[in-house]
């Protein structure tokens, strides 16, 4: 099942996307629904980010190849992680699917990284490995955009990964995914960058979910971006961005020039 958070002259809701049809839902998936008898043609409706988290996190280097890659462009030996590291993110920088990225003036380093994002579905605490993908709702797509400079400069990553922006998520959530069969394809203006199994992580999904819910509960709605593989090539305003992941589909955003202030 795909579930389509998008807005129409009447509002925002929820819907079961099938095919190019949209049936709208009272309610949403996360605290109960019900059909309606209202279908909007896709291509009639606004898409929105699928779920607006309660909390936002991230896995970081999850990816052999990545890590790698990220120490040669720093000029330092690859420090392959021995255990699942997790970071935040924050709301303000979600947007929707064919919605642009504003590059501030003073961005002149801009990276993007295609991930699997994990929702969560129900609140889980102390959760074993073998039972964790039972919390899970559904995956989405997203586009971890960094700017590299601020990155090393800055202390934490409070503008480098977290300007208004710089996090596309969706275009919709899908219920039903095999995470063997999953490729994640990253494409910049048409042509492919980087292509990578997207369950090839160092910590899977399950791994994540139950090492962090000894520590901390996991809420319906709250998201996990699972991490990239490879590296990408600096990015430009003028730039279209679209990441593939089998089963779920694609996510495009096109990156423009902010104003100077």
């Amino acid at each position: 099942m795909r579930w389509l958070k998008f807005s129409t002259a009447d509002g925002t809701a929820y819907g079961i996307l099938e095919g190019e049809r949209v049936l709208e839902v009272k309610g949403d998936p996360f605290s109960g629904y019900e059909k309606t008898s209202r279908v909007h043609a896709l291509n009639d409706v606004k898409i929105e980010v699928p779920v607006e988290p309660r909390t936002f996190y991230c896995a970081g280097k999850n990816y052999v190849a990545h890590v790698i890659q990220s120490a040669k462009r720093r000029g330092v030996e690859p420090n392959i992680p021995q255990k699942p590291d997790i970071g935040y993110r924050a709301n303000n920088a979600l947007i929707a699917h064919n919605e642009p990225v504003v590059l501030p003036p003073d961005a002149a380093n801009i990276a993007y990284e295609g991930e699997l994002v994990v929702v969560i579905g129900k609140k889980v605490k102390h959760v074993s490995e073998s039972d964790a993908l039972s919390c899970i709702m559904g995956y989405t797509i997203g586009n971890d955009i960094s700017e590299r400079d601020w990155q090393r400069s800055d202390r934490t990553f409070w503008r480098s990964k977290n300007t208004d922006t710089f996090k596309p998520m969706g275009p919709w959530i899908e219920t039903d995914v095999n995470l063997e069969a999953m490729e994640t394809a990253v494409r910049l203006n048409g042509g492919e960058q980087v292509r990578f199994k997207t369950n090839a992580m160092l910590f899977g999904v399950a791994t994540y979910i139950s090492t962090m819910t000894r520590y901390l509960t996991l809420h319906p709605g709250d998201v996990i971006w699972m991490g990239t593989d490879g590296a990408s090539p600096v990015v430009k305003p003028g730039d279209v961005v679209e990441i593939d992941i089998t089963g779920i589909g694609t996510l495009r955003n096109p990156f423009v020039l902010g104003a100077a202030v």
